[in-house]
């Protein structure tokens, strides 16, 4: 069935909500499936679409850039289809002359160069920023706000005709698929055994709701501070195996004194923490794509990178269902690479 198809898409965050307005606007009849007061990790984030220092910075995703940026690509019509404000003013990484030697040669390695901030320029990009620290400027990166973007696409969504329930969906029924996009949770595991592959990392930022950060985006030496309409947040911590929402003051001190170094006048300053549960791939990149149930559908695994993949994933979703061309990077998303690799490794 490639046009028409009846759809549940479980999960209502970044993924989900992508994947049911590409799903709507292909012609397909979509209910979204989420419990209200269920956690949201994509509502915890802080929104950063950054192909670029992701890709220099974390080894993980060093030899993803050329994905990364095709993703961020996909942004410029999304924010336009749905109504959703995308800050291309840049990032900024910010930190000792030594920690910046070590980013301009990542940036070197990918193909790419930062500028060089003056000292007065950071400070007039960043007020109150701490003394001393130097910063390079690249453009490629950009951002968004969670919170506004999530309503945005709820409502582009509902407008599209997609239909929310506030409830978990338990299996696929009598749909003719089921898009999985439940993050870390387990709760379709039957239905999709490849969420077994998924490993849970905890993620806690922090948000001061009297200072505006500036006009940018700042990458730092154990912090990232993103200006929003609701304060500065300051994240994140990055918990590998542990699935526990609650904030936790003993992991989230390291985060407080990273943000007092970038800003010394958030140094005792008054915050809201909060923290969300991702999931994360043996690779790191997401599962988008089909499931070896027949009828099932993948999007999870975006690890922290669920804003920026979140329009890529959804492309390949509506291909999936519709039957029209994946594009070039859906090979490197397809769910079943990691039982290829597994029975490779085991010919050998």
């Amino acid at each position: 069935m490639s046009r028409g198809a009846e759809v549940i898409v479980a999960g209502a965050g970044a993924l989900g909500l992508n994947a049911a307005l590409a799903l709507a606007d292909a012609g397909c009849s979509v209910s979204v499936w989420d419990p209200t007061d269920g956690p949201n990790a994509s509502a915890v984030a802080a929104g950063m679409l950054a192909p670029v220092f992701e890709a220099a910075l974390d080894a993980e995703t060093a030899g993803d850039l050329d994905l990364l940026l095709a993703a961020r690509n996909l942004w410029a019509g999304l924010a336009a289809r749905a109504g959703i404000e995308v800050d291309r003013s840049g990032t900024a990484a910010v930190g000792s002359e030594a920690w910046l030697a070590e980013v301009r040669a990542g940036l070197t390695r990918l193909g790419l160069r930062g500028a060089d901030l003056p000292r007065d320029t950071l400070e007039d990009l960043a007020p109150g920023v701490a003394p001393g620290l130097q910063a390079v400027l690249v453009r490629e990166d950009w951002r968004l706000e969670p919170g506004p973007a999530l309503r945005a696409l709820r409502q582009a969504a509902l407008a599209a005709g997609v239909v929310f329930r506030g409830e978990a969906a338990r299996e696929r029924g009598r749909v003719d698929w089921l898009v999985v996009a439940t993050g870390a949770g387990q709760g379709l595991a039957r239905a999709a055994p490849e969420l077994a592959r998924l490993s849970p990392i905890k993620g806690q930022i922090l948000r001061f709701p009297d200072v505006t950060g500036g006009r940018v985006s700042l990458r730092g030496e154990g912090a990232y501070a993103v200006p929003a309409t609701g304060g500065l947040a300051v994240g994140a911590t990055m918990e590998p195996g542990v699935d526990d929402p609650r904030v936790d003051p003993v992991t989230l001190a390291p985060l407080v004194h990273a943000a007092g170094r970038l800003f010394p006048a958030l140094d005792g300053a008054t915050f809201a923490a909060a923290a969300g549960v991702r999931a994360a791939t043996p690779d790191g990149l997401p599962m988008a794509g089909p499931s070896a149930t027949p009828g099932v559908i993948l999007a999870v695994g975006a690890r922290r990178n669920g804003w920026l993949l979140a329009p890529l994933v959804a492309q390949v979703v509506t291909a999936c269902v519709t039957g029209r061309d994946a594009g070039p990077y859906a090979v490197r998303l397809d769910p079943a690479r990691f039982e290829e690799r597994r029975i490779g490794e085991g010919a050998r």
